[in-house]
């Protein structure tokens, strides 16, 4: 027969496994990740994501790599520009509206990757727009500088974050954000970063914000 404490520690060890803090757990610990093309399938392979998202012009777009489900690839031709160019595709409302379905439809029970050509305008611009997108009530200028603190060659692209900061409502904060960061680091090709998703739950009580 079990002591009353063997029971209570029975019923304590049950508790901790619950489905809650299950999925508190996955939510906690949601990533984004963000590489130039050169580094997709490496990433595939070491951080197994479930969602892809290529932001290439549309003559060097790819196709579904292995590993990722072709209805979890989101492929946006478009080139790096921040003024639109008759002789090449700028990011546009419909590009950037379809990022933030595609962000919000994602369950974040497993890493999104996003990539571009160099891993430091297209995609670090996308990135930060998921962050926006997943914390309505996280001020833009703290998950700015989360972008380029975690990837110093990180230099948005300014027109994706005008559009996304028209379409979500921002009133210029994003805008704002990422001017005020300055220009990154400069390098022909960006390295494989991670974000939090939820960037409050990697905050400790006695540290700033990032």
């Amino acid at each position: 027969m079990l002591s009353r404490k063997a029971k209570d520690s029975k019923i304590t060890r049950k508790k901790a496994f619950s489905p809650d803090l299950f999925t508190n757990l996955c939510y906690v610990l949601s990533m984004i990740y963000v590489s130039p093309l050169s580094a997709v399938a490496d990433a595939i392979r070491t951080v197994r994501p479930s969602h892809l998202v290529s932001l290439l012009d549309p003559e060097t777009m790819i196709d579904t790599p292995d590993g990722i489900v072709r209805e979890r690839h989101l492929r946006l031709c478009v080139n790096d520009i921040a003024e639109p160019n008759e002789m090449l595709v700028p990011p546009s409302a419909a590009h950037v509206s379809n990022l933030i379905a595609f962000i919000r439809g994602w369950d974040q029970q497993s890493p999104m990757l996003v990539h571009c050509w160099a891993g430091i305008s297209r995609s670090t611009a996308a990135a930060f727009i998921a962050l926006c997108t997943l914390n309505e009530n996280y001020p833009e200028d703290m998950l700015a500088r989360l972008v380029r603190r975690r990837g110093a060659h990180a230099h948005p692209n300014r027109l994706m974050v005008r559009i996304a900061d028209n379409l979500l409502g921002r009133q210029g904060r994003m805008r704002d954000a990422v001017e005020a960061l300055g220009p990154g680091r400069a390098a022909w090709e960006g390295e494989l970063f991670s974000l939090p998703v939820h960037p409050e739950e990697f905050v400790h009580p006695e540290q700033p914000a990032p």
